[in-house]
């Protein structure tokens, strides 16, 4: 897999795990400012439209839905209602599979003679491309392209920009090439000419929201976080009312290290999810990585509790969110243990090896990927707990384990799965490389781990916790720490922490090292 096209899998959780419908109004309040004027004839269809643009451009797809529908009742055939209820059917960004048809569906139902202006017959001929009868990489393109078109023909069109601008994203986040995926270089350039867009769009609409959630989405990686980060410390005051919108400024402060900004984000937000009676697994995981990061062993230690009452309550038949589901979980204990070093605890709160998210999904086929990625992070956990606490055989064990996932999920038709492959590569390097080292053999550890930070660096920087759990650089410099190679290791520590900024342990590595040289300096 490219390097820099998967970062879908950091991001889909949120998606799989948001809430239902019936939860979708439990939060009504403000979303920000919209102005999107149509032929609606009805003051009150107009307003429950733009409400639902509002939602929509926060990814609150189920609330959009419950907007535009309003508003196709309040005024039957309110053409521009129904662009919004298909628009609500792609998800661009999180990665999640496109409903296709629903949207089809919708679209098939706009009035064949409508008294439209140009503008708005605009809007309705790019989302026709969106969901055009072509494969879905060139329909996102031929989007992209329409709206780039619509927003040069109506420049005062702040819609039309900022929807210019989500397109673009969602290129740049795995679509339009053939294969699914930009190519090398292009997912930045795509990256930052939605941010440019936005920013535009939020300096002559300051309430946007959609503007400051894409800039944050545009600028989400070490290099370029810091220009996203006036819109981070305003989004979640635009659209209060979406979960996502008090979630998505953690991105932007986990980029530049600020761990009580990103705590404080995601406290916000999962408190609002857990109100709304649809609790966000993907804001609990983020607040237990922050945690850790600020020390806070006892504040975290609850929240693997709270991970696992909540996947209980998900419906038996909600298999990918419940699939979601025990990825999380299970990743939120393996991060537990691998930055607190507490692996005697492993057996405690990980989750038994072998643990199904759903019945369905020993039926094969598809579901085989999605088997893999709900169990991934259990084997790793157990796995990398065998290995530092001295049992070889038994870490060799999960590492052959891992590899058998990494084959179910190759290639598989669904993103999430698929991105897990390389994840799990490294992975099973990583617990060789400890085991190894663990029991002496300095040299099979040291080439081991050059071959998972090797793979690593191909991989993008991740918007999110790291999808690997333990980075391979900062356990390389560990193993490079304890072998007395200080300068390898101090290299190793750097590159975790440019990847990874503000990582506690990578940080502690630095300051072992500077302690070590203090004191042979006094010998």
């Amino acid at each position: 897999m490219p390097a820099a096209h998967r970062r879908d899998l950091f991001l889909l959780p949120a998606a799989m795990l948001a809430a239902p419908a019936g939860a979708a109004l439990a939060r009504p309040g403000p979303l920000g400012t919209v102005t999107f004027p149509t032929s609606a004839r009805l003051p009150e269809a107009q307003a429950r439209f733009e409400r639902g643009v509002a939602a929509l451009h926060s990814f609150w797809y189920p609330t959009a839905l419950v907007e535009f529908r309003a508003a196709g009742r309040i005024e039957p055939g309110f053409a521009m209602a129904l662009w919004g209820e298909a628009m609500a059917h792609n998800h661009p960004v999180w990665g999640d599979p496109q409903e296709t048809e629903a949207a089809r569906q919708v679209l098939a139902r706009l009035p064949s003679s409508s008294e439209l202006t140009p503008q708005e017959r605009g809007y309705l001929d790019a989302v026709r491309q969106l969901y055009g009868p072509d494969e879905k990489p060139a329909r996102d393109r031929a989007y992209a392209e329409a709206m780039a078109r619509l927003s040069r023909a109506y420049p005062d069109d702040l819609e039309a920009a900022a929807f210019h601008a989500l397109a673009l994203l969602g290129l740049a986040y795995g679509g339009g090439s053939e294969a699914g995926a930009p190519r090398a270089g292009e997912g930045l350039r795509l990256r930052m000419r939605a941010g440019a867009i936005a920013q535009e769009v939020w300096r002559r609409e300051p309430n946007h929201p959609g503007a400051a959630h894409y800039i944050l989405h545009a600028f989400d990686d070490p290099d370029h976080a810091v220009l996203a980060l006036p819109a981070a410390r305003r989004y979640a005051e635009i659209a209060p009312a979406a979960p996502h919108a008090l979630h998505m400024p953690s991105h932007i402060f986990l980029q530049l290290g600020m761990w009580p900004e990103m705590v404080a984000s995601n406290e916000a937000a999962w408190n609002a999810s857990r109100d709304a009676g649809a609790p966000d697994l993907h804001s609990l995981h983020w607040l237990l990585y922050g945690y850790l990061q600020q020390g806070r062993v006892q504040d975290a230690r609850p929240l693997l509790a709270t991970a696992r009452e909540s996947l209980a309550g998900l419906p038996p038949d909600e298999v990918r969110g419940r699939v979601y589901g025990t990825h999380i979980q299970a990743a939120m204990a393996a991060t537990f243990l691998a930055e607190t070093g507490r692996w005697d605890e492993a057996g405690r709160i990980l989750p038994p090896l072998g643990t199904r998210a759903s019945p369905q999904l020993d039926t094969g086929g598809p579901y085989q990927a999605l088997a893999a990625l709900s169990q991934a992070p259990a084997v790793f956990g157990h796995g990398l707990a065998a290995a530092m606490t001295g049992s070889p055989e038994a870490a060799q064990r999960q590492a052959e384990a891992l590899e058998v996932l990494r084959r179910q999920a190759a290639g598989a038709p669904i993103p999430a799965a698929a991105a897990m492959a390389p994840v799990m590569e490294i992975q099973a390097l990583e617990i060789v490389a400890v085991a190894a080292a663990e029991q002496g053999d300095l040299d099979r550890a040291v080439e081991t781990m050059r071959r998972a930070t090797a793979l690593e660096e191909r991989m993008p920087v991740p918007p999110g916790p790291p999808p690997l759990i333990k980075p391979s650089h900062e356990l390389f410099g560990e193993i490079l720490l304890r072998a007395g190679r200080r300068e390898a290791a101090a290299d190793q520590f750097a590159t975790a922490l440019f990847r990874h900024p503000g990582r506690m342990l990578s940080l502690r590595g630095i300051e072992q090292l500077r302690g070590r040289s203090a004191a042979d300096d006094t010998r």
